[in-house]
C-alpha cells in the first residue's frame, strides 16, 4: 500500500486522527466492505446508492483531498458541510481532515438565517452540500447563504443540476487526479465545529481529533461493540454526539458502516436485515418504538442497540428494554457540551448514574476515565473530561465586568437541572436548561420564539409544548397561518418554526 506525505498511522503523534483510524483498517483489510449507502438514496438525493470497500473509499477520499488542495484551501481553514446521512458525507469529512481542514457540521434543517449566522461566526472558507435533499434544493440554499458570507471562497456540491458557481464533486470522484501530499495532522488540532444554543445564545463549539475520539471511545467501550461490527447508523450527522456515536465508533471497530436516512421504518428494517447489522445507532425514543414493534424478533442478528437521548431528562422514565439478544446502551447528550453512556442491566431499566468519574465497565482494568459528572453550585449538571470543550463554553460565561477570574472553571455547566438522590446517591437529571427549547436535534432560545412571532403581527403566537419523543414540539397561531408560513420561509427560518403554523383544521 502506498504511503503519501506523513502517514497518520506512523506519525509521532501519541494519538491518531480520524484519518489515522481509517488508514489502520485500510492497511489491514483493503478489500473488505466499508460503507453502504441508504437503500432509498435515489429518493433522498436523486443519486444511486454506493457500496465501497476500504480501498475504494480511500481512492475517493484521495480524489477529494487532491481537489481541496488544488482549490487552494489553506491548512486549518474551515469547510462547512450540509449533507444527508450518505456515503458522500463520510468521504467529505475524511478528505477534509486529510487535507488539513476543519469540518463545520451544518444541520440539515437550517435555512438561510441560521446558515449565514453560522458561516460568518466561524469564518468558513468552503461550503459543501448536495443538490437536493428530500425534495429541497439545498444547492440553492447554500449558494444564497454563501453570497452573505464574505469569507467563502469555494462551494462544491454532489448530485446534478447544480447552480452556476458550484463545483460538481461527482466529477471529481470519477475523474483522474494526482495523488495528494497531505500535511501532517496533529491529533490535538481542530477537527470539527458544531453549533449549540445555550441560555447565553448561539455558540460555535470546536473540537480536536482527541476530543472527538474520546467521545466515540466512551460509547464504543461502554456498549461493548465488537471489532469488525456491521453498524447501522440512523442519525443525522449534524452534532458531536451523533458523529461520535456513529462515524467514530465505526472507525474504532473497523467494520462496516451502513447508513440510513431517517424517517422510513420499513426501509430501515429491510436495510438492517439485508446488511446483517449487529449494531443499531438511532435516537433512543425511536429504538424504543422499534423494540415495541417487534423489530428485535425479526432481526435476530442485532446484538447491540445504542440509543441517543437528546432530551436526557427523559431517560429515567423510559420503559424497560425487553429481554432479547440485543443489549441496550443509553447515550445521554447534553447539547454540544458532551455526553456519557450507560449500558442497561438485566432488568432492562436505565442504569443508575453516580456523580464523579465515569469510565467503561467493559473496558480493560485500569483504562482511562471517559469523563466526570458533577453537581454545580447552581444545582445543574456539570461535565468535564477529555471530550468536553471547556473553553468554548466558559470563555465568555466566566467574564465578569470584563475581568477573567483567576481560577477559571475546569468544567462545562450544561444548564440541565439536577439533584442527588438521598436514598442511593444517584444523580437525577430533572429538567432541560431554562430558556432553551429542544425540538428533536435542534435547540432554540425561548425568547427567539416571541421575537419571530411579533414580526408576524400582534395576534401571532409561537410556543413550545412538551413532547415525549422530541423534548418539545412547536405550535403557532396567526390570523392567517398560510401567510405566516410564507413570511417565516422568506425570513429564512428553520422549517420546524415554519410548520408550527400548519393548518390543523383538516386534521381536527
Amino acid at each position: 500500500m502506498r504511503q503519501t506525505g506523513s502517514d497518520p498511522v506512523t506519525s509521532t503523534s501519541t494519538s491518531p486522527t480520524l484519518d489515522g483510524l481509517f488508514r489502520r483498517s485500510l492497511l489491514r483489510q483493503p478489500q473488505a466492505l466499508a460503507l453502504i449507502d441508504p437503500a432509498d438514496k435515489m429518493r433522498v438525493t436523486q443519486t444511486p446508492p454506493l457500496r465501497l470497500t476500504f480501498a475504494e473509499a480511500d481512492r475517493e477520499i484521495d480524489a477529494l483531498t487532491s481537489h481541496f488542495i488544488d482549490m487552494g484551501l489553506p491548512v486549518g481553514s474551515v469547510m462547512a458541510v450540509q449533507l444527508p446521512n450518505t456515503v458522500e458525507f463520510v468521504l467529505t469529512v475524511l478528505a477534509a481532515h486529510r487535507a488539513g481542514l476543519v469540518v463545520a457540521l451544518l444541520p440539515q434543517l437550517w435555512r438561510q438565517h441560521d446558515l449565514t449566522t453560522a458561516l460568518n461566526r466561524i469564518g468558513a472558507r468552503a461550503l459543501i452540500t448536495s443538490s437536493r435533499i428530500d425534495g429541497v434544493s439545498h444547492a440553492d440554499l447554500i449558494m444564497n447563504a454563501a453570497a452573505e458570507a464574505f469569507s467563502i471562497r469555494y462551494v462544491g456540491g454532489f448530485g446534478s443540476d447544480l447552480p452556476e458557481g458550484m463545483t460538481p464533486l461527482d466529477h471529481v470522484l470519477a475523474g483522474p487526479f494526482i495523488e495528494p501530499l497531505p500535511p501532517a495532522t496533529d491529533a490535538r488540532s481542530a477537527a470539527i465545529i458544531t453549533f449549540d444554543i445555550t441560555a447565553d445564545g448561539f455558540r460555535a463549539v470546536p473540537r480536536t481529533h482527541l476530543n472527538l475520539i474520546s467521545g466515540g471511545l466512551a460509547v464504543f467501550l461502554e456498549s461493548g461493540l465488537p471489532q469488525g461490527a456491521t453498524m447501522m447508523s440512523a442519525v443525522m450527522p449534524s452534532s458531536f454526539g451523533h458523529l461520535a456515536s456513529s462515524l467514530v465508533t465505526w472507525l474504532l471497530s473497523g467494520g462496516v458502516l451502513a447508513l440510513h436516512h431517517p424517517f422510513d421504518n420499513a426501509v430501515l428494517e429491510r436495510e438492517i436485515v439485508d446488511a446483517g447489522c449487529d449494531v443499531l445507532v438511532a435516537p433512543a425514543p425511536f429504538t424504543q418504538n422499534l423494540a415495541e414493534s417487534g423489530l428485535l424478533d425479526r432481526a435476530p442478528m442485532l446484538r447491540h442497540v445504542i440509543g441517543l437521548w437528546r432530551a436526557p431528562e427523559q431517560v429515567e422514565s423510559a420503559a424497560a428494554w425487553p429481554a432479547t439478544q440485543a443489549a441496550c446502551t443509553d447515550v445521554y447528550l447534553f447539547g454540544e457540551a458532551g455526553l456519557f453512556s450507560a449500558l442497561r442491566g438485566g432488568d432492562g431499566l436505565p442504569a443508575t448514574i453516580l456523580p464523579g468519574p465515569h469510565g467503561a465497565p467493559r473496558a480493560a482494568a485500569g483504562s482511562a476515565v471517559a469523563g466526570e459528572t458533577l453537581l454545580t453550585p447552581r444545582g445543574t449538571l456539570g461535565l468535564r473530561g477529555p471530550m468536553v470543550p471547556v473553553l468554548a463554553y466558559t470563555a465568555q460565561a466566566d467574564a465578569s465586568n470584563g475581568l477573567i477570574p483567576a481560577k477559571p472553571l475546569d468544567y462545562v455547566d450544561t444548564g440541565y437541572q439536577a439533584r442527588i438522590d438521598r436514598t442511593n446517591g444517584a444523580l437525577r437529571i430533572t429538567a432541560p436548561p431554562s430558556g432553551v427549547m429542544a425540538v428533536g436535534g435542534y435547540r432554540f432560545l425561548a425568547q427567539d420564539f416571541n421575537a419571530w412571532a411579533q414580526r408576524l403581527g400582534e395576534n401571532a403566537m409561537l410556543t413550545a409544548l412538551p413532547d415525549r419523543l422530541t423534548g418539545h414540539r412547536l405550535a403557532g397561531r396567526a390570523g392567517d397561518n398560510a401567510r405566516a408560513r410564507e413570511a417565516l420561509t422568506e425570513l429564512g427560518l428553520n422549517p420546524l418554526m415554519v410548520e408550527a403554523f400548519r393548518d390543523r383544521t383538516a386534521a381536527e
